[in-house]
């Protein structure tokens, strides 16, 4: 790994799923515009690492990860950000809107194709958010954004924040109207 920080996703057992999911999307929705989304390496479950854990104080074995050869750790990129999946067995893949992923988008093409497909099966939520089938919490929104809500005229930004929170997907349109009024 590059960096000193890199996002690590905790999932029971669908690790793999999820990250060869989220590579297509970003990949369909970017094409590499801001960098590539791939996946970089993949390790498996020895039976003695899982013998071994087998043998740690207080882990029931329906939390016990696995089978020997199935995935334990995935080191990815989206968009060239770095992450890592981990299968962790039933103590994990608990997520919570307190972490998401946020997501810059150039266009609204870029948003409909994530939040299109992030929404399959998940959960819509106001402002840009989805939470998807694997319960991970995004936040997909136009690049312009934040300097929208940090610009000095706190009204107009208070107006697009107020348009937000009545969408679920963005509507980089609609947006844009609030703001220029």
């Amino acid at each position: 790994m590059k960096h000193s920080i890199t996002t690590c996703l905790s999932f029971t057992n669908n690790a793999e799923e999820a990250i060869r999911f989220y590579v297509d999307i970003f990949n369909q929705a970017f094409d590499g515009k801001k960098g590539v989304s791939k996946i970089l390496k993949e390790t498996c479950f020895g039976e003695e690492e899982l013998t071994e854990l087998l043998n740690v104080p207080d882990v029931p074995k329906d939390m016990i990860p696995g089978p020997a050869g199935s995935v334990k750790t995935i080191r990815f990129l989206l968009n060239g950000q770095e992450f890592i999946a981990v299968n962790g067995g039933g103590y994990f893949g608990k997520f919570h809107e307190s972490i998401s992923l946020y997501i810059s988008c150039e266009n609204q093409e870029q948003i409909d194709t994530l939040y299109d497909a992030l929404a399959v099966n998940g959960q819509l939520q106001p402002c840009g958010w989805v939470k998807d089938r694997f319960g991970i919490s995004w936040q997909i929104t136009p690049e312009f954004l934040w300097s929208m809500d940090e610009d000095d005229d706190k009204e107009r930004s208070q107006k697009v924040r107020k348009a937000l929170y009545k969408m679920n997907k963005i509507d980089i349109e609609k947006i844009m109207e609030v703001w220029n009024s």
